[in-house]
């Protein structure tokens, strides 16, 4: 009598996104890396646009067909109101009673859909808002997550971005003006924002000893700032973040039993 082999073969459940984005108030050529960084958290098995593409926003076309984007047309009814809003809504509503999507992107920078990220999250799915650092905080603290558009460009495209910002000026500087400018002293700034040290305190107030793992440092940071990102602050890894204020942290790398390394920190007093 042949013997049966029985395999018991355990996948992980990859979550399924819906993304669904606001032509009115993202760039097209931002689509890109945000459908890149989405694969972090699960499959993007639908993806809309929404917007007026017959009108103003002829820019889509190639993100559209490049990333297999469906386009949701929607006509300005009147003059000076956004109809768009609305339909996206009223689709993204229709596609959470579906009960088939884990969590939903929304990539605006637009306060309108805050009722609508908190509804979502209601209902037991993960929000993962994308837009500008001018996005406004409310629409920003109703969604999961929040990263910022600015932190999934490279440097070339900041580059672009930048110089296609720049005003142009024909104003002539006189010859004791620039002698001027040379003798004011130039303060150097950072382009990041500083460490929100007060979230940092009480991370490590809440805990019951005084050197906690850099992962547990950024799952509870996190958890209090939902727009958390260390490319916010210039790094890529919470790790060099740690390294890169030694005037805030202490750090000791530790060889634990499974041979592994984890890095350890505390605040400085």
């Amino acid at each position: 009598m042949a013997l049966k082999t029985i395999f018991n073969v355990s996948e992980e459940k990859t979550a399924k996104l819906a993304v669904l984005i606001d032509a009115d108030n993202a760039s097209a050529k931002d689509i890109k890396n945000i459908l890149d960084e989405l694969t972090k958290y699960g499959e993007a098995t639908v993806k809309r646009i929404y917007g007026n593409f017959v009108n103003q926003n002829g820019s889509w076309k190639q993100a559209i067909n490049d990333l297999a984007i469906k386009p949701m047309q929607q006509f300005a009814y009147t003059t000076g109101k956004n109809a768009t809003d609305g339909f996206m809504i009223i689709d993204a509503m229709d596609l959470l009673y579906t009960n088939r999507f884990d969590g939903f992107a929304l990539v605006s920078s637009d306060s309108d859909f805050t009722a609508l990220a908190i509804r979502i999250k209601e209902q037991g799915a993960t929000v993962y808002g994308f837009g500008k650092m001018q996005t406004p905080e409310a629409f920003r603290n109703a969604c999961s997550h929040f990263t910022y558009v600015e932190n999934l460009r490279d440097d070339e495209e900041i580059a672009v971005i930048s110089q296609q910002n720049k005003p142009q000026t024909n104003i002539k500087i006189t010859d004791k003006e620039i002698e001027k400018l040379e003798k004011t002293p130039v303060i150097a700034s950072s382009p990041h924002p500083e460490l929100p040290l007060s979230t940092i305190k009480q991370i490590f107030d809440n805990q019951d000893t005084e050197w906690i793992t850099v992962a547990s440092l950024g799952s509870q940071w996190k958890l209090l700032q939902n727009d958390f990102d260390t490319r916010t602050y210039g790094f890529k890894r919470l790790n060099d973040l740690v390294k890169g204020f030694p005037e805030i942290f202490d750090y000791d790398e530790r060889m634990l039993e499974n041979g592994h390394k984890h890095l350890y920190i505390k605040l400085k007093s």
